[in-house]
């Protein structure tokens, strides 16, 4: 369950684990076994958290290693980061407007329903693929020896 919601978004998730934590209390659950829910949060958090450091450390050291990756590294963070913004605010605005105008049909329905748990499940999906598609086009376009060779033309110098 940690491991899922270290998928999700942190405060929405972190609010439902205190929200099942209190009504599970509430129902007469015995104390160790409250206790479970956040020892298992907490767990899952650790792990994704220890992996999202390894994984960042290997990219920053490939990445700040030449001025040609620094570049494609930055170019490729920002055009995902732009990417999520864009589609969690789309979303979002989507879902609003469709409870304000009242909108009803197949895909104001499905919109509507959109589970944010599932679109964090997206996101770490497109933060992999555009990772894959990203190492395939920097390897075989040779992005590196192109970019390196128009930097080290002498008549591009001083």
């Amino acid at each position: 369950m940690g491991f899922l919601f270290g998928l999700g978004f942190d405060t929405a998730s972190e609010v439902a684990l205190l929200a099942i934590s209190a009504g599970a209390a509430a129902q007469g659950i015995p104390f160790l076994a409250v206790l479970g829910l956040p020892i298992i949060f907490a767990a899952g958090m650790s792990a994704m958290d220890t992996l999202d450091g390894a994984f960042m450390a290997k990219a920053y050291s490939w990445a700040f290693s030449n001025p040609v990756r620094k570049v494609f590294y930055n170019l490729t963070i920002t055009g995902l980061s732009v990417f999520v913004a864009l589609f969690v605010g789309a979303v979002e605005v989507a879902q609003i407007l469709i409870q304000v105008v009242d909108l009803r049909g197949q895909p104001f329905d499905t919109v509507a329903r959109l589970d944010f748990g599932a679109l964090g499940l997206f996101i770490v999906a497109a933060f992999v693929v555009t990772w894959i598609a990203a190492f395939a086009i920097f390897k075989y376009r040779r992005v590196e020896e192109r970019w390196t060779a128009l930097i080290d033309r002498p008549e591009l110098g001083s």
